[in-house]
Parts: structure tokens; sequence; C-alpha cells
């Protein structure tokens, strides 16, 4: 399935939506690629991909932001094309898991879409930071507060004040991303993660994803006080009936998941 060949492709392997970046010269990031991802991403889930795979078709991950618009923002005072939180509400929102799959340069903006990402998988020789500091701003995807979250207030300013490039295995030790693999091995650790994410009990997956979100955004107070809601459809899927006959029959982890 071809969504626009000069920004993305999407393929689908066995419930998992590859979704790559094409978008020429280096996948710069704004409103163009957002917009796109967002389409293609909610088309995956509505025709039954289970996870998403997110990875780059050329040289970089995302080497930064397409500034092209940025004259137009400074007379806005800033106001964006498409609205940040759009973006980021539209990936942490998708009932499915989305799994980035990071190689060469991801900077910038590039950094922040991958943030917005469930989780990172990064080869070994890639270089990330949040580089905007160079350009005299800072990132406006979210960046800053992913990064408290993720690593604590002292890195977060690191990163985003000095503005330098990091290693992955730096960056995976700090917290920022999950998982740090020889670079020939990224396409298939990247999918097998993702594979066994679309395997997994997806009505779950997707409860899993709203309260992580409330935890981080509202408190741990608040998520638990969500949770018997947003756990209810778990109770009416067939997953977790699949899962408990499967248990009861042949022990734990042999399940068949449908992702109903």
């Amino acid at each position: 399935m071809l969504e626009d060949p000069a920004l993305v492709t999407v393929d689908n392997h066995d419930k998992v939506a590859v979704v790559t970046m094409e978008h020429r010269p280096y996948n710069l990031s704004g409103p163009i690629l957002y917009t796109a991802l967002l389409s293609v991403f909610e088309e995956a889930a509505k025709s039954g991909s289970r996870a998403i795979l997110l990875r780059s078709g050329l040289r970089h991950f995302c080497a930064g932001a397409d500034v092209a618009t940025w004259d137009e923002r400074i007379e806005k005072e800033g106001q964006a094309l498409l609205d940040p939180l759009i973006v980021l509400r539209g990936f942490e929102q998708l009932p499915v898991p989305i799994v980035a799959a990071v190689h060469g340069a991801c900077l910038g903006g590039g950094l922040e879409l991958a943030l917005a990402c469930d989780l990172i998988v990064c080869a070994e020789s890639a270089k990330l930071g949040s580089v905007e500091v160079a350009l005299g701003i800072n990132p406006l995807l979210g960046g800053i507060q992913r990064h408290v979250q993720r690593m604590g207030a002292a890195r977060a300013k690191e990163m985003v004040m000095l503005g330098r490039r990091y290693d992955a295995a730096t960056l995976e030790r700090w917290g920022l991303i999950n998982r740090v693999v020889p670079d020939q091995e990224l396409e298939s650790a990247s999918m097998t993660i993702a594979q066994e994410l679309a395997h997994g009990p997806t009505v779950a997956h997707a409860a899993t994803k709203k309260l992580v979100t409330i935890a981080v955004n509202e408190g741990v107070d608040a998520a638990d006080r969500a949770m018997f809601e947003i756990q209810k459809p778990i109770w009416a899927s067939k997953d977790l009936r699949d899962g408990l006959d499967s248990f009861r029959k042949s022990g734990p982890g042999l399940a068949t998941f449908e992702g109903k």
C-alpha cells in the first residue's frame, strides 16, 4: 500500500505495518511529514494492523526540522501550521504500539519524532541529539518534557542546553531509548519486537498506552482512579478468554491472541 512516494510507504508484514519515511533529502520533520504519518497510522490501525514499525528508507532517520516555514512562524509568534498537540496525541492515542527503528542521524525534531513512539530501537552507530540550540531555539514537539520524563531534569537540561550529539549506547544508559543493537541487526531486532507486540493482546496494549499517558501527564493517583474504566474492554476481550483457556490447558506463554 502506498500513501505518497515522496513521503512514506507502508508495507504489511503479518499484522505489523512497516511505515518507511522517504521524505527526501533527510526526512526533515514538519507539518508535511507529520500529516502523512498520522494519516497512515490511522489507516493502518483501522485496517487491522496490530503494531507499527516506523523506520527510514534514507541515510538518516530524521536529520532535524524543516525550517522553511519558520519565517512565517516568527511572524505568528511561533504558532505552527499543525498544532504539536495534534501530532503528539495522534501518536499517544493510537490504539496499537509504535516502534521506532533509528539509524543515522536522529536530531532535533527527528529525536522528538522518535520520542513520540512507544519504543525506540537504535543502531549502535546512530547519533541522537536535541540540537535546536544551534538555531537559537529549543525543542518544539515536546522533547524537553519527554527528556525530563525519561532521564530526569539534569540530563534534560544537559541535552537541550548544550545541543550535543550522543551515541546510542549513552542514551540507552541514560534511559532515553529502549535498546541498542549492531547496525546489521536493526531491521531484524526492531521487527522482532514489533511482531511480538502485534501478536500480543492488542486490547490490553491499548489500555496500557492510555494508563501510561495518564500516569505521566496527571500522576499515579489519576491513573489509579482511571484504571477500572480503562481496563473494562480487556475483561470483555476474546484475548483474555483465549489467554485463560491456554493457561489452564498448557501453562503460561503459549496463548495465541487475535487482538479482539
